[in-house]
């Protein structure tokens, strides 16, 4: 008699992995419309303006790497396990984000 390998049931846990990456998206979009907002509240410089431009290109480069795993969850139940790389740009850039957004407001 053989035996058959169980399927796997992923339960809610592509769902809860999807609504974590929006969350986390939802929160680098505030901090850097807020950082953006406290860097130009006091007149424009170009400091402030090279501030802004960084922030928008880290929530870019976060925005890139969610997406990106957002539809490997949407296609598949079992997606992928994510890559090393992209891991790596989506912890600096939220911490970049994060950095430049308190260095800003403070």
């Amino acid at each position: 008699m053989t035996e058959r390998p169980q399927e796997r049931d992923p339960g809610l846990q592509p769902e809860r992995t999807r609504l974590a990456w929006r969350r986390t998206t939802l929160s680098c979009t505030v901090a850097a419309i807020l950082a953006a907002r406290a860097a130009l509240h006091h007149g424009t410089t170009t400091l402030s303006v090279l501030a802004c431009a960084l922030c928008l290109l880290l929530w870019l480069g976060f925005l890139a790497v969610a997406h990106r795993r957002l539809t490997a969850l949407a296609a598949t139940n079992r997606p992928r396990p994510l890559a090393p790389r992209a891991a790596a740009t989506a912890t600096l850039c939220t911490m970049a984000l994060a950095v430049c957004a308190m260095a800003m407001v403070l």
